[in-house]
């Protein structure tokens, strides 16, 4: 027996007092109504209604069973609402990713610039695009913050962010007498970057674009931690790429003449993963983004053409 839709069915009659006019509030004929009455009075083992040809009255469990039933049917109300707002993203929490190199000002600025657009509990996690990838791939991601390149055939994106890339020296090192340092400037020098294993095709390309611009480190330093790697900058002989946003105070950041290096980032989710919360927090990390002084992608991006499958191998 469906107990809710007899319910509603009584609390119809009940508010009524009239079978045909409940049965026109409820879109159905008369007979119909009568039998789901009965039925529930069979069920209930007790009489809902007195009733005669003129009149139909509650009887005193009638009364009684209403306050409950109303209370029930705003319950399913209740419930029914609420799985929705699950459905829809706009309840429950969103798990996003984003980069260990994003900055600690940048996560402290996402976290309430989201609050201000979803009621959705926030879920950050540190995590490369690697990682992300195969996080978004297997679904126990639902937003990521990513660095290009990487295969955008599976995923749906947020607006691509960019911001060209300096280098931080030790203070002292003749390069820093310059406004801006060239990429063939750096020959002799090591160079500190990310671990591989996080985003393979963006170190790559990093190093592919350092030697087309005259410059092959003389060593590859992976650092994750920040704090290491400015270390290593700063025992000399060493140089890490920066975008040149709060740069630490013990070392000099220079540009890059002609910006041959830039980061590419964006917000991106499962095609069919899109939620007010998804998008809640991809318009957040745009606007933390380009308030430290990102600009919007022009032009055609690289792709990284990895199927989404193999993110999950």
């Amino acid at each position: 027996m469906d107990l809710l839709r007899h319910l509603r069915y009584f609390l119809a009659v009940a508010e009524e007092l009239h079978f045909g006019r409940a049965a026109a509030r409820l879109h159905m004929s008369q007979p119909p109504l009568s039998q789901s009455i009965q039925r529930l009075e069979r069920e209930l083992g007790v009489r809902l209604f007195d009733r005669d040809a003129r009149h139909v009255a509650l009887t005193d469990a009638g009364r009684r069973i209403l306050t409950e039933a109303r209370g029930m049917l705003a319950g399913e109300d209740r419930l029914r609402a609420l799985a929705g707002r699950f459905r829809d993203g706009e309840a429950g929490s969103l798990r996003a990713g984003v980069p260990p190199d994003l900055g600690g000002r940048a996560v402290a600025a996402l976290l309430p610039a989201f609050r201000r657009r979803s009621p959705v509990e926030l879920k950050l996690k540190e995590i490369g695009t690697a990682e992300q990838l195969r996080a978004l791939a297997d679904r126990s991601l639902d937003v990521g913050v990513l660095r290009f390149p990487f295969d955008v055939s599976w995923l749906s994106l947020g607006p691509v962010l960019t911001s060209p890339l300096g280098v931080l020296l030790p203070r002292d090192h003749p390069l820093t007498a310059a406004a801006d340092v060239r990429l063939a400037d750096l020959n002799g020098l090591a160079l500190v970057l990310f671990p591989r294993v996080t985003a393979p095709a963006l170190h790559d390309e990093v190093l592919t674009t350092c030697a087309r611009h005259g410059y092959t480190p003389a060593e590859v330093h992976q650092a994750g931690n920040p704090e290491f790697a400015l270390g290593l900058v700063l025992a000399g002989g060493a140089v890490a790429l920066h975008d040149g946003v709060a740069p630490p105070v013990d070392a000099a950041w220079r540009p890059l003449r002609g910006n041959p290096l830039l980061w590419r980032t964006s917000a991106a989710w499962p095609r069919g993963g899109h939620t007010p919360a998804v998008a809640a927090f991809a318009d957040a990390v745009t606007e933390v983004l380009t308030a430290q002084g990102m600009r919007h992608a022009e032009g055609t991006l690289p792709r990284y053409p990895r199927p989404a499958a193999e993110y999950l191998s």
